[in-house]
């Protein structure tokens, strides 16, 4: 018979040891992640649906012309219509938290991954493993440090989310044509200076690309943290699987599909220059 090696069991018995001593930390940590989503979600929540629908149209309408601007006042109108529009406003409430999580953490580690090539080294296998491991277990111990609601909700969902923007701006920044790199030395630039002024500026269109994707892999997180009672449209595709019911599985997964298009065609426009149709 040959010899298993316990990673499960070491894995579980490093989760329990956190979970014993952290002190605190994780508390900490999951107040003030409760406290920003519901001061987020409180404030969109007090924002009337027309007003948001507005305020979609008037961002599709300056970056990408009057026919999106158009979809999106029909894609509101019609989850509205659906009964979906609070859903609707938690979930977004939900993404936007996770992807402010993500983007503060993931720019500075993509910026150190793009100019340290052992930080590369350590960083990109690190990426794959979150990448590819399937999204319904970082639920698993978000579920067990913090409980159900939105706390472990948004904890898997930046994990989930935060890759593309990692990889994406190192790629930027590796990206950047060694002359101008070379010009800006040349100039005395200090290596602040040459981040600011040159690499950034350079690498804007991957940068725009990985937050275009990281809001993405957001949402589709934030669908299957339902489960854990993160709230929002993911709740009535939880439900309607539950329930097997067809209906209502449609229109709250059309409900998903009408945001997802709305938040990609919008962000993924702020990386490419404006073309009105």
């Amino acid at each position: 018979m040959s010899y298993k090696i316990p990673l499960g069991e070491w894995v579980a018995g490093g989760v329990k040891w956190l979970e014993t001593n952290d002190h605190g930390l994780l508390d900490k940590l999951g107040s003030i992640i409760q406290s920003a989503t519901g001061m987020i979600e409180n404030s969109l929540m007090w924002i009337p649906f027309w007003l948001l629908a507005l305020v979609f149209i008037g961002i599709g309408y300056w970056r990408l012309g009057w026919k999106f601007a158009l979809f999106c006042a029909a894609s509101m109108l019609l989850i509205d219509n659906m009964g979906f529009a609070n859903q609707t406003v938690i979930t977004l409430a939900l993404i936007i938290s996770a992807t402010l999580i993500s983007l503060a953490l993931g720019i500075p580690l993509g910026i150190w991954a793009g100019r340290n090539d052992h930080a590369e080294a350590v960083i990109r296998p690190i990426l794959d493993f979150m990448q590819t491991m399937p999204a319904f277990v970082y639920l698993i111990p978000a579920a067990m440090f913090f409980g159900l609601g939105r706390v472990p909700g948004v904890i898997a969902t930046v994990i989930f989310a935060m890759p593309p923007v990692v990889r994406l701006t190192s790629l930027g920044i590796r990206q950047v044509n060694k002359e101008q790199v070379e010009a800006g030395i040349a100039f005395g630039c200090t290596p602040t200076q040459l981040l600011m002024k040159v690499q950034i500026p350079s690498a804007m269109a991957n940068l725009f690309a990985g937050i275009n994707q990281t809001i993405m892999m957001a949402l589709s997180m934030v669908i299957i943290a339902s489960m854990v009672g993160a709230g929002g449209l993911g709740n009535d595709v939880l439900s309607s699987i539950s329930r097997l019911d067809i209906g209502l599985g449609f229109e709250s997964g059309l409900g998903v599909v009408l945001l997802a298009i709305m938040l990609d065609r919008i962000t993924e426009s702020f990386g490419v220059k404006r073309n009105l149709r």
